[in-house]
């Protein structure tokens, strides 16, 4: 591949130089930070050769490459530095949710190759130690556990470098305040004060006693405090002298406060956390991984994966172990590997087999976007069973209460971090589940698998008549009844008056990359959302966004009114059927005012899904021209 003509390529499609605010990576793609997001030409960038995928998600523009990220990230930075220091962002206008999930990601994701070679060395120590080839009690020993131990215990100063750069303040200053959070004096001073009546006070300010060692809340509070002195610091020093006095102030200034105020704040929120996990490990240990080993495909596709990072370090941070993120994520990562693996032995097509007999290797050694963009998003049934085995598998993690000591991306390769404690049990029920995904994984692909155009009935005519047919029957504004229409084919009408889009054009990952199934999606030109079938409305939510339908040919189709309309709780929205009524083609569902809609920031565009795409041999959409409430919208080849 070469990596400097995708880089200059990707440069290029993003809005070039200029639009880039800031650019990290993580193990498979480039997370970036631009100026104006709608400057990005994410069809062109998919279309790369490298690129396996492009979304937009956590308030990042992410560009999926692979295991080579690391070499096109190099050649990005040779074209210019991206990677933020010292940089403020124009207005930002994202919401508090993409906004945190986006500083946490920023934050995390330079760190982790340090956390996870140092959480892989101790992981080695531990085997090295349970087979007796090295004793605890030698150099040897002692050596490389303070080795593993050191990006932990510096774990302050690593995050000062990593939230310096994302809340765009100097680098060197933020790291010096984890050296005061960590210094020895300071760690004698608390110990010495500890157990007693010995005040510690600077200024005559109580100074908490605590280390903050190991610890990841403190130091980014520490450093956001920082990023607000620094400019009032700047104005304050006069000129000539400004390089002395604006580091001093900084320095005094957000050292005492973090000794006194900030650090004692996040030392109490990141112990708090691990209390309230704790308390669920105690009376509902399978709840969390069991539920992460479901979403995780979901988090991964939209990047939010990386907000579950901090809470895994600061579980094994704060209480030595983690029993929540990385044993749930191990249960999807190698579910995806196993239902990846069943594709490759399933499918006809040599490409297929190739790319799913790769993706599946790397998803259990632990890295899964080529799986999930290259097999599991392209053949849904690999997705719902990567989903169905990583849930039942992250319940049986948890249900043992099965313990993770160090961090590496979750897969077999990672499996000795579960060796710790008084026995091997952790490392045994880790090994166990880690198999058991697979297995069903694996079962589950291989037994729901379909491939459109080997395993179905359909042919290549079939298909092309049904293509066909689709146009003409929009041409001439006759519905399906009057068509002559194979009989292997079934009609799904237009819910409302509009434009007919793809989905791509749909700014929602989990419809534009068809997550939830195949379909078109509607512009409406007015607000009356009617029935697209004969059948049931099988549930109109409360919120009357979205209503789900299921026709009397056994086509599931889900009506999306709008994108995040749900957050409007059903205001501008008239319910004209229930859940459990019988619809025809034309039954009134929903009114809903679309202008208002418009006036309060939604879009309004409505996805039209076949959620049980998996069933069918083919879904063939009718996109691109205005179509009426009731005209032919979607053929679906059975």
């Amino acid at each position: 591949m070469d990596y400097k003509k995708l880089a200059e390529d990707i440069l290029e499609n993003v809005g070039g130089s200029a639009n880039i605010v800031g650019l990290t990576h993580c193990a498979t793609r480039l997370r970036f930070n631009l100026r104006d997001e709608t400057a990005a030409q994410t069809e062109a960038v998919k279309k790369l050769k490298g690129v396996m995928g492009a979304v937009k998600s956590g308030g990042q523009y992410q560009v999926i490459i692979g295991s080579d990220v690391s070499h096109v990230y190099k050649e990005l930075q040779a074209l210019g530095n991206f990677n933020g220091d010292g940089a403020k962002a124009s207005k930002d206008s994202r919401s508090i949710g993409a906004r945190l999930i986006d500083t946490l990601s920023g934050i995390f994701t330079p760190i982790l190759p340090a956390i996870t070679g140092a959480g892989m060395l101790k992981a080695v120590l531990a085997l090295l130690v349970a087979f007796h080839w090295v004793d605890n009690t030698s150099t040897t020993y002692q050596i490389l556990n303070f080795m593993g131990d050191a990006a932990f215990y510096f774990l302050p100063i690593l995050l000062a470098d990593s939230a310096a750069r994302k809340f765009g303040c100097n680098t060197y200053l933020a790291m010096m305040l984890g050296g005061i959070l960590l210094h020895p004096n300071f760690v004698s001073l608390v110990s010495a004060a500890s157990g007693s009546d010995m005040a510690l006070t600077v200024f005559g300010l109580p100074v908490y006693k605590a280390t903050y060692s190991s610890s990841v809340v403190p130091i980014i509070l520490t450093v956001w405090l920082m990023s607000y002195v620094e400019p009032v610091a700047d104005r304050l020093s006069p000129k000539p002298v400004r390089f002395f006095v604006k580091p001093l102030i900084i320095t005094i200034v957000t050292g005492i406060a973090s000794l006194c105020v900030i650090g004692p704040v996040g030392y109490i929120i990141g112990n708090g956390i691990a209390s309230v996990l704790t308390a669920i490990d105690t009376y509902c240990s399978w709840l969390v991984p069991g539920i992460i080993g479901l979403a995780s495909p979901l988090l991964v596709m939209t990047g939010t994966h990386y907000g579950l990072v901090p809470v895994g370090i600061n579980n094994r941070m704060t209480l030595g172990y983690d029993s929540f993120v990385n044993p749930g994520m191990l249960a999807s990562n190698v579910a995806q590997g196993g239902a990846a693996l069943a594709v490759a032995l399933r499918t006809k097509k040599q490409d297929v087999k190739a790319m799913a007999t790769s993706a599946g290797i790397t998803a259990v050694c632990g890295i899964t976007e080529p799986a999930l963009y290259g097999v599991t998003l392209k053949y849904r049934s690999a997705l719902y069973s990567t989903m169905a085995a990583g849930g039942i598998a992250g319940v049986f993690l948890g249900f043992m209460k099965v313990r993770t000591y160090a961090g590496g991306s979750p897969g077999f390769l990672v499996l000795p971090g579960y060796i710790g404690g008084d026995s091997l049990n952790n490392f045994y029920f880790g090994a166990a589940g880690a198999v058991l995904a697979v297995i069903l994984g694996f079962i589950f692909s291989f037994i729901t698998f379909r491939e459109n155009g080997s395993e179905d009935n359909t042919t290549k005519e079939e298909t092309a008549e049904a293509n066909r047919d689709t146009q003409n029957t929009s041409q001439n504004g006759s519905s399906p009844a009057d068509s002559s229409a194979p009989a292997a084919l079934s009609a799904v009408h237009a819910p409302v008056n509009g434009r007919a889009v793809a989905l791509k054009e749909v700014n929602d990952a989990a419809f534009s990359q068809e997550v939830l199934g195949q379909g078109v999606a509607v512009i409406p030109s007015d607000g009356h959302i009617v029935s697209p079938v004969n059948g049931t409305v099988v549930t109109i939510f409360d919120t009357l966004h979205a209503i789900g339908l299921k026709s009397d040919d056994g086509i599931e189709v889900l009506i999306h009114v709008g994108l995040d309309t749900v957050k409007l709780g059903g205001k501008h929205f008239t319910p004209r059927a229930a859940s459990g009524d019988r619809v025809t083609v034309g039954s009134p569902l929903v009114d809903v005012d679309i202008e208002k809609l418009k006036e309060e920031g939604y879009d309004v565009i409505t996805p039209v899904i076949i959620s049980n795409t998996y069933e069918f041999g083919d879904v063939l959409g009718l996109t691109g021209q205005e179509v009426k409430a009731g005209d032919s919208l979607i053929k679906v080849v059975k």
